[in-house]
């Protein structure tokens, strides 16, 4: 189980919620116009404000906006054009719902910092700061982590030189350019402790470090599968866990459904992030996954549970 960081902070001193009490909700507000289940629904300003507004209504605790596609094949968007796309979102958000936590899914280090000054909260980076790394200083990072090695003056990221300046809480998703392991938890386990060991290095606390282990991401179906049975490794590694696996394709290969058909193996596996100690779970649908975690999280307290 994680230590969990009942003390993680906004850089503006807003309120964040408790990460001990009950698993979380991250509601999914993708302003790209190619997004593999929302895609062009949310681009403008007023019907992404519309949407904040649902998932905040049906208990979204964190909204993550994202201004560009991760699904396979989209085209890498530059940096410019992300802040174009979310920043008008992200000042519209923050003067309608100015206590409503907010997160910001990028791995360019200079949208982050655009994010964070107009008012966002946390930063979900889908490569786990190793975005500008090459893969030669990666390696060298794997090597000093797996022998307990010093870190300092190894080179860091721009994100996570960005998340030590900026202090604010980071999601490090597990990540790889292509989904080859020679030992699959070995490697899983150590890329994490390498995120961290960056973030750690730059300066930023561990108490507002968040792991995903990036279900869908590097990962051929087998190893998302693998991923959440053994969901409690990645727990273990003593940061809380954010679980991310909405409508995505490993969820339709098995049970033989298209993206709007996805959302009862959605649950499922919210289901069982919950029972092995995931603390936050990222969803399109916040009112269904809501009454899934209710009860996921009674049956977790079980002779502790009060309403």
């Amino acid at each position: 189980m994680s230590h969990l960081p009942l003390t993680w902070q906004s850089p503006h001193g807003r309120p964040l919620p408790s990460a001990g009490a009950r698993t979380l909700l991250m509601g999914i507000l993708n302003v790209t116009p190619d997004s593999f289940s929302d895609g062009g629904s949310f681009a403008t300003v007023e019907r992404a404000l519309e949407q904040a507004a649902l998932m905040a209504g049906a208990g979204a605790d964190v909204i993550d906006v994202g201004g560009e596609s991760t699904r396979p094949g989209a085209p890498p968007v530059v940096a410019a054009e992300e802040v174009g796309r979310i920043l008008p979102v992200i000042e519209a958000l923050r003067r309608e719902f100015p206590d409503l936590p907010l997160s910001v899914d990028t791995y360019k280090a200079e949208v982050a910092e655009a994010a964070i000054h107009a008012g966002v909260d946390m930063i979900n980076d889908i490569w786990g700061v190793r975005h500008g790394l090459d893969e030669q200083e990666w390696a060298r990072w794997r090597e000093a982590v797996r022998a307990g090695e010093p870190l300092v003056g190894l080179p860091l990221s721009p994100m996570a030189q960005a998340a030590g300046r900026l202090r604010c809480p980071v999601v490090l998703m597990h990540n790889r350019p292509a989904p080859i392991y020679d030992d699959f938890w070995e490697d899983v386990l150590l890329d994490l402790r390498v995120s961290l060991g960056q973030v750690r290095t730059a300066g930023l606390p561990v108490a507002q470090c968040w792991l995903d282990p990036g279900f869908g991401f590097g990962k051929k179906p087998p190893h998302n599968l693998e991923v959440l049975r053994r969901l409690e490794r990645v727990c273990a590694l003593g940061c809380p866990v954010l679980l991310g696996t909405s409508r995505k394709s490993t969820i339709g290969l098995v049970l033989d459904r298209e993206i709007g058909e996805r959302e009862d193996g959605t649950q499922v596996t919210h289901v069982w992030g919950v029972a092995q100690g995931c603390r936050m779970v990222r969803v399109h649908d916040v009112a269904r996954a809501r009454q899934t975690l209710l009860m996921a999280d009674a049956i977790a307290a079980g002779l502790n549970f009060e309403k």
